[in-house]
């Protein structure tokens, strides 16, 4: 496939580039006195030139003869410069902020190349989801690859999202421009089960000689983990054990360490490389999902690469892991992921190895970023107005829709054995347990005294009346309630809470303004995030969504909840291809057996 991704392809400029490397043209930029981060040999070489023409590398070295009158000279005065960072595995949706908006705070950070995979849109809106992301990429110079959603929904016959992509779709996503690969395979049971319609996915993508990015979150290296690389799994960033990230690697699956702003794997799995004598060429490091107080606050890649250096890492290799590593993960160091002859001009620059704090960032040989400001002008985002009014419960929530009953030969109990979830911070797996909770007239409420809440999930896509009812332990919460309609994979309408009356308020709240965030105590809207577009995204500006899910989060310790990320811990508590237990618009799901299961044993 011819490449779509840099200014200008490499066989339209080839002659114009072997010209200006031997002097006898000259080129459009010289980056003189540079300290070079290497990582093709992991060195750093002192006193380096690199000359730029079409928008791509021409010479690395003594960059004299390529110099002319109309040649742009940067004196980078022995400063570092480094491939632009790469993150291998990331949804923007999570930002809450369209793409344009994203680039316009990650560029300045040096992160020139995003692999998205658009699943969250693509569950609410289908194709035409992924379309419009599309389009808001096109208005940025942030190289914005889209990885086609191969889950839509996450686990058919479980949730009901707002479309289906099957594998005639697939094939047509991946010859669209600006698409690039399928998107996380997160069916793994249907991969490994042989199941056809899974299958017929991974078979479209692999004939379009594209990669599959992985989704595996079991432990072990038995039968399932080769069964699953065997089918075309070429990445993995669901590794939270060191160990498996070693058996992973050892089966040639990249693993991409995710450092988000909720999942914080790398500080664990990162001692697969330090504690052991190993290659790590198949290691990188991703983001996943990363809120707008995270980017506004700490950045995004170089705070992955700093967290990272900070936990013992050598610097020159921590930047091949979001540079030449991801770059050949996804089959493109031939043009991104190193300062090398032929390679789009994608660089950065910064003063201290140990402190990545990026100051100039260029893409395709453009400085596009300097001193943490955007140099170049965005057009506004362009979604389509349909997507503006995207929730579809079927009618306003009464507290009657909260009310969680015994089954009739229990009404005369005064207990009952119930089905729990348990959710930790900073980790996305959930735990299985049962607690006897107090049943009252045959009803059954939170139990604060055991930190278990309320939880119920609408559907909220085509207005059916589907939900799914149970109760939450971990989230903190003491009184109020929360309500999101970002909820992976489905994004259907989630509420958390301690009481009916605020539980319908806040559901009704977002179900007016189009879908958001929102945090509600004793009947008064303490905090609302509105996302209008799809229910997933905001309009504004970063650090407008910022303060406005700061003053969320000020409300949620108002209300008790102290853990980390809370409303990212939340939106995971409905995906269902993740053990062990979830709750979807049909019910509890368990996840090891892929079965509904009772919320009352």
């Amino acid at each position: 496939m011819p490449n779509t991704f840099c200014k200008r392809p490499l066989y339209e400029v080839t002659r114009r580039l072997a010209l200006v490397a031997t002097g006898v043209e000259k080129a459009d930029l010289v980056i003189k006195n540079a300290r070079l981060v290497n990582v093709c040999t992991a060195e750093v070489q002192e006193h380096m030139d690199v000359a730029i023409a079409e928008g791509r590398i021409a010479l690395v070295g003594d960059a004299g003869e390529c110099i002319g009158s109309d040649t742009k000279v940067i004196d980078a005065n022995g400063q570092y410069i480094a491939p632009g960072f790469i993150d291998g595995h990331m949804h923007i949706e999570s930002s809450l902020v369209t793409i344009g908006e994203y680039s316009r705070v990650v560029i300045p950070h040096g992160t020139t190349t995003i692999f998205a995979d658009p699943h969250e849109i693509g569950n609410v809106y289908g194709k035409d989801g992924v379309k419009a992301m599309i389009r808001d990429a096109e208005l940025t110079p942030l190289k914005a690859i889209i990885n086609v959603p191969s889950c839509v929904p996450a686990v058919p016959g479980f949730e009901d999202a707002g479309a289906s992509i099957n594998s005639e779709d697939v094939s047509e996503m991946l010859s669209w421009d600006g698409v690039m690969g399928l998107g996380e395979m997160m069916n793994f049971p249907g991969v490994i089960s042989g199941k056809e319609s899974v299958h017929a996915i991974l078979a479209e993508t692999l004939k379009a000689d594209q990669i599959i990015t992985g989704h595996f979150p079991e432990s072990g290296a038995g039968a399932d983990l080769n069964a699953y690389i065997a089918a075309g799994a070429r990445c993995c960033h669901e590794t939270s054990k060191a160990q498996d990230m070693l058996e992973k690697m050892r089966r040639g699956m990249y693993v991409q360490m995710r450092y988000g702003s909720a999942w914080h794997d790398m500080p664990v799995l990162i001692h697969a490389i330090l504690d052991n004598n190993i290659d790590d060429r198949y290691a990188c490091l991703v983001t996943d999902d990363i809120n707008p107080r995270t980017l506004s606050r700490d950045g995004h890649i170089d705070h992955v690469l700093r967290r990272t250096i900070e936990e013992g890492l050598d610097p020159v290799k921590a930047i091949q892991f979001v540079t030449i590593n991801t770059a050949t993960c996804f089959r493109m160091e031939n043009e991104i992921g190193s300062i090398t002859p032929g390679k789009c001009a994608d660089i950065v620059f910064f003063d201290d190895l140990r402190d990545i704090r990026v100051t100039r960032t260029i893409i395709d040989g453009d400085i596009v970023a300097e001193d943490g400001e955007l140099t170049v002008e965005l057009e506004k985002p362009d979604f389509p107005k349909a997507f503006y009014n995207s929730i579809h419960v079927g009618k306003k929530l009464t507290d009657a829709d909260f009310i969680v009953k015994v089954p009739e030969e229990h009404t005369t109990d005064s207990t009952i054995n119930t089905r729990v979830i348990e959710v930790t911070q900073s980790h996305i797996g959930t735990v299985e347990k049962f607690v006897n909770l107090s049943v009252d007239n045959g009803i059954v409420h939170a139990d604060l005294d055991q930190d278990i809440v309320k939880f119920v999930v609408f559907e909220r896509h085509h207005g059916t009346g589907t939900k799914g009812t149970g109760f939450v332990n971990g989230l903190g919460l003491k009184k109020g309630a929360m309500a999101q309609t970002f909820s992976h994979d489905a994004h259907n309408l989630i509420v958390a809470g301690v009481n009916d009356s605020d539980m319908t308020l806040a559901a009704n709240t977002l179900i007016e303004c189009g879908g958001g965030m929102c945090a509600v105590l004793n009947g008064k809207v303490l905090a609302n995030v509105p996302l209008p577009i799809a229910g997933l995204m905001s309009d504004l500006h970063v650090e407008e969504v910022a303060e406005q899910t700061s003053a969320l989060i000020v409300a949620w310790k108002e209300m008790g909840c102290n853990i980390h990320s809370p409303f990212m811990v939340m939106a995971f508590v409905s995906l269902a291809c993740i053990p062990e237990i979830r709750l979807t618009n049909r019910g509890i799901v368990d996840c090891r057996t892929y079965k509904i299961v009772p919320l009352f044993e």
